[in-house]
């Protein structure tokens, strides 16, 4: 928590961000929608991200509703701040990438996998659309004038769940277009057979629990309490 609150201090979001991820919040909740609302921030590479900010629909709803739940303050929206407030230190610091800026595509994923693959296409809808809006533009034969100001997603960031970014990964692989987790520990994700293209910053569960057992021998315990949640 002192960590989220030392980002709220630090973050300068522009008006503009402001009224976007108001809207990112607003729109998803209870409605089943193909044109969810997105942020995007400009940038010489785009990274497009899948955060939940919604939990998952109630139980009673039909999985094929595509709705989201309530919205997650601290899981969700924090994580769309965080990712803001860093891009911009890293745009603003020429020994990072210099003459290189990074923006991104923040879609909801709501912690719902009909929900993940329907904005993970969205991703690559547009991908393909800017694709072929730029041999358009370069074709000579091709009359009129062509928007090509919106650059392809680069990579995708996310989703939390492990069994989320399992499907997500089946999709974007078949565009060659990278994932990064940040927090899917399941050790099916380390085939690199089946996921060629997957990454993640956290450690699988075959490797946490090797720790944990590692520790255990390491000090001789004789005695140890594990306290499992299942959060959504």
């Amino acid at each position: 928590m002192e960590f989220t609150f030392r980002v709220y201090r630090w973050i300068n979001l522009s008006l503009i961000a402001s009224i976007t991820i108001c809207s990112l919040i607003s729109t998803s909740s209870g409605v089943s929608r193909s044109d969810r609302e997105v942020l995007r921030m400009d940038g010489d590479l785009i990274i497009g991200t899948l955060f939940s900010v919604h939990a998952p629909p109630p139980t009673e709803v039909e999985a094929t509703a595509r709705q989201c739940g309530r919205v997650r303050e601290q899981y969700g929206i924090h994580r769309v701040e965080v990712m803001l407030h860093t891009l911009e230190k890293i745009n603003k610091d020429p020994a990072i990438l210099p003459e290189v800026t990074l923006g991104c595509e923040i879609r909801d994923s709501c912690w719902y996998s009909s929900v993940a693959l329907e904005q993970s296409l969205q991703f690559i809808s547009d991908n393909l659309e800017s694709e072929r809006s730029s041999k358009k533009a370069t074709n000579p034969e091709c009359s009129g004038s062509q928007d090509v100001s919106r650059k392809q997603i680069t990579a995708v960031i996310g989703p939390g769940s492990s069994e989320v970014a399992i499907q997500v990964q089946n999709l974007l692989q078949l565009f060659n277009i990278p994932q990064v987790a940040y927090s899917a520990t399941s050790r099916d994700l380390s085939d690199k057979t089946l996921y060629e293209y997957f990454l993640r910053v956290c450690p699988s569960d075959t490797l946490q629990a090797q720790a944990m057992v590692d520790i255990v021998l390491r000090y001789n315990w004789t005695y140890v309490s594990v306290v499992h949640t299942i959060g959504k």
